[in-house]
């Protein structure tokens, strides 16, 4: 059976994707399906850099706004969620396009990964959520070596995950893991710019976007309506607020720390979406966005 076309666009934070995405919807007659862990909560506006309502307008947007920062949201729902989507998209004679810079998301939905189906455990996350970052990796280290590798070793909520799906199933998360075939023909584009300070220079400049938009005021009413929520304190852009709004920093000294970690956070993208050998990389630094998307059209008619 011939496989149904999409287009995906991957790269690290703040290389242009949700521009090219619209571009490119309106281009191809397509819908976009966002593939962000935090985008799709409610509330998680500026912080998480979501498509203006204006936007979402002119091209219909899946996948953003779609839980309460309170909910329990697994990677695997994303991808039942996903795959609904492509299909509904599809079935309108459309383009299904996937924008965003969550790689695990991708690698399950498009590439050879299927998680493992465990409900989240609400008494055993209670449990967890007693104990340190460093206990619980080292938890973790015993449990499942393998996966404990590729989280990084202060990410609490990632631990717990991997934490609960080991103890549920009686076995390393990394065992039980399967390898699957994509059910879709993806043409993979990738953005970045070689020179690492360009993009870098583009993260602090939307940074100071984020503030000059209301940031700060976005992040104290959700600190203030949730208190140190979960999702909050794992989400770069109103983490590190709340030390500042408890008199601990100054606004400078959060606003540098947002930077660095977005910084980061990129640096991490960029090595997750190297490993995918499809993807077809463009240089942020020298090519406009008007002319990545010239050669990305003549790229998906040359598949038709």
């Amino acid at each position: 059976m011939k496989k149904q076309k999409i287009t995906a666009i991957t790269g690290p934070s703040s290389s242009g994707k949700t521009s090219l995405a619209i571009k490119l919807a309106k281009e191809l007659n397509g819908e976009i399906i966002s593939v962000d862990s935090r985008q799709i909560y409610k509330e998680l506006d500026i912080g998480t850099a979501k498509p203006s309502k204006e936007e979402r307008q002119d091209i219909k947007h899946h996948l953003i706004d779609v839980i309460d920062i309170t909910q329990e949201y697994t990677a695997a729902q994303f991808c039942d969620e996903a795959k609904n989507a492509v299909e509904e998209i599809l079935k309108k004679g459309k383009m299904p396009i996937l924008a965003g810079g969550t790689g695990l998301y991708y690698r399950i939905l498009l590439q050879d990964f299927d998680l493992p189906r465990v409900a989240p455990d609400k008494e055993l996350r209670e449990e967890l959520e007693k104990k340190q970052s460093s206990e619980l990796y080292d938890m973790l280290l015993k449990l499942d070596y393998e996966s404990a590798q590729k989280i990084h070793f202060n990410n609490k909520v990632k631990i717990i995950r991997a934490l609960e799906v080991c103890i549920k199933l009686n076995m390393p998360m990394s065992k039980a893991q399967k390898k699957k075939n994509s059910e879709y023909d993806t043409l993979w584009i990738g953005l970045n710019s070689e020179n690492r300070d360009f993009l870098y220079n583009i993260i602090n400049k939307r940074v100071d976007v984020m503030f000059n938009n209301g940031l700060i005021k976005e992040a104290e009413n959700l600190f203030l309506k949730y208190g140190c929520n979960n999702i909050l304190m794992n989400t770069i852009g109103y983490q590190e607020l709340y030390p500042y709004f408890n008199g601990e920093i100054n606004i400078e000294e959060a606003a540098s720390k947002i930077k660095q970690n977005t910084r980061r956070y990129a640096k991490r993208q960029i090595s997750w979406f190297n490993a995918n050998k499809n993807i077809n990389w463009f240089d942020i630094e020298k090519l406009s966005t008007e002319d990545i998307l010239r050669v990305v059209i003549n790229m998906f008619e040359e598949k038709l």
